[in-house]
C-alpha cells in the first residue's frame, strides 16, 4: 500500500522528550516501512524516519497554535493530492478531517489521541465518512456517535526498553506531565507515607504554573524526593527498569496512557488510580495494580508488600504481547485493508488490542 501519514508540526516524530502523538506516529511509520509498504511521512523537518519525509516547517512549532497546524495539514494533503495516487492517507490532526473534504477521493483514517473534547465532538458529527480509531474502549465509549470507529490500543517497540529481573534501585518513580490531573503530588505524597524514595520525571507547562507553584514545588523539597526534570527515552528507560514501581494517580479520564506501557515494557509494574483507561491497560497482579485510593496505594507500595512479589519477566513478555509496536502496527495494516477491501477482516491475535465496534 501506498500510505500518507501526516502527524503534527508541533514536535519531532519521534519527540525528544514529551510526546505521546508523535511516538506513536513514529513506531507506526517504522513498522509500515518494515513490512514493505510505501510510506510518505508529514512531520517537521527535524523528524528521523525510514519513511519519505516531507515537511513544511524546519522544526516543531511549539506551543501548539491552529494555524500553524491548519497550515501543516492544508500543505500535506496539497502535496498528497499533486503526488497521488495514494491509497489511503492517516491523520493525527483534527483539521485533516475538514480538508479531506477537497480530497475526497483517497479514503482517509483519523486517530482520537484526546480525551473528550465538547468542541472537537460537535465537529466529529459533521465528519462521519472518514474512519476514526479510538486508543482505548474507554475513550470511545466517552466520544459521540461516530459511523465508523475501531480501537487500537497503542504499541511501542520493546527493543527501546531496558528490562532487569530485579530492580536496581530502591526508589518508585512518576513520569509525567506536572498537572493536578496527572497527580504528582499524590505520588509524592503516597511515596512518604509508604517509606520509600521517590524519583520525579517531567515538567510544568504554563497553564498548571499557579497550581505548581502551590501544590507541587514545595513537595518536590522534600527529602524524599529526587526530581530529575523531563528526561528522553534513554534516561527513562534506565529510570523504569530500576524502578520497584511506576505511580500513576491520575485525577482524570486519560484515553491512554503511554508511560504506562513505557514501564511494563522494562518489567516496571505500575500502581495507577482505575480511572479512563487504565482497568484496560493494567493486569492485577500480572502488570501492576489498580489502587481504590491513596491509602491503598500506600500498602501496595510498602517494602516487602505486592510491588515486590511482581514477576517483572511475566509483566514485560504480557506488556510486548499486548502493547508492542508489532501488534499495533498489524492492527492498522488489518483495519486499512479492511477499508480498501483488499481481505478480510482483522484477524484474531492472541492478546490483540484492537476491535472494530461500529
Amino acid at each position: 500500500m501506498r500510505i500518507a501519514l501526516i502527524s503534527t508540526p508541533y514536535l519531532a516524530v519521534p519527540p525528544r522528550l514529551y510526546g505521546g502523538t508523535e511516538l506513536v506516529v513514529y513506531e507506526l511509520a517504522e513498522g509500515l516501512v518494515r513490512l514493505g509498504h510505501d510510506v510518505e511521512l508529514f512531520a517537521t523537518g527535524d523528524s528521523r524516519t525510514s519513511a519519505q519525509l516531507r515537511f513544511l516547517y524546519d522544526k516543531g512549532q511549539w506551543p501548539p497554535e491552529t494555524l500553524a497546524d491548519l497550515n501543516h495539514v492544508s500543505w500535506a494533503l496539497q502535496q498528497i493530492g499533486d503526488g497521488g495516487p495514494f491509497d489511503l492517507i492517516h491523520a493525527h490532526s483534527a483539521v485533516a478531517l475538514a480538508c479531506a473534504r477537497l480530497a475526497p477521493a483517497v479514503p482517509m483514517v483519523y486517530t482520537i489521541h484526546h480525551a473528550r473534547d465538547e468542541q472537537l465532538s460537535a465537529f466529529y458529527r459533521y465528519c462521519q465518512e472518514p474512519h476514526y480509531v479510538a486508543i482505548s474502549d474507554d475513550q470511545r465509549c466517552r466520544e459521540t456517535c461516530l459511523r465508523h470507529v475501531h480501537v487500537i490500543h497503542h504499541g511501542l517497540d520493546p527493543a527501546r526498553y531496558q528490562y532487569t529481573p530485579r530492580p536496581l534501585g530502591d526508589y518508585v518513580c512518576f513520569v509525567g506531565r506536572y498537572s493536578s490531573v496527572k497527580g504528582p503530588h499524590t505520588a509524592i505524597d503516597v511515596a512518604r507515607q509508604a517509606g520509600v524514595r521517590i524519583r520525579m520525571a517531567g515538567e510544568v507547562h504554563p497553564p498548571d504554573e499557579a497550581w505548581a507553584e502551590q501544590e507541587l514545588r514545595p513537595r518536590l523539597a522534600q527529602s524524599h524526593v529526587t526530581d530529575v526534570g523531563p528526561v528522553g527515552s534513554a534516561i527513562k528507560s534506565r529510570l523504569l527498569a530500576h524502578a520497584r514501581a511506576l505511580l500513576a494517580p491520575i485525577e482524570w479520564n486519560e484515553p491512554f496512557g503511554l508511560i504506562l506501557i513505557e514501564a511494563m515494557l522494562s518489567g516496571c509494574p505500575v500502581v495507577a488510580f482505575g480511572m479512563g483507561s487504565v482497568p484496560e491497560l493494567v493486569e492485577e497482579g500480572l502488570t501492576g495494580f489498580i489502587a481504590t485510593s491513596a491509602e491503598h496505594m500506600v500498602e501496595l507500595l510498602r517494602p516487602g508488600g505486592a510491588v515486590d512479589l511482581i514477576d517483572r519477566a511475566a509483566c514485560r513478555a504480557r506488556a510486548i504481547e499486548r502493547f508492542g509496536a508489532d501488534r499495533m502496527v498489524a492492527d492498522h495494516v488489518a483495519l486499512y485493508q479492511r477499508i480498501l477491501g483488499t481481505s478480510a477482516p482483522s484477524a484474531s491475535h492472541r492478546g490483540s488490542s484492537s476491535r472494530m465496534v461500529a
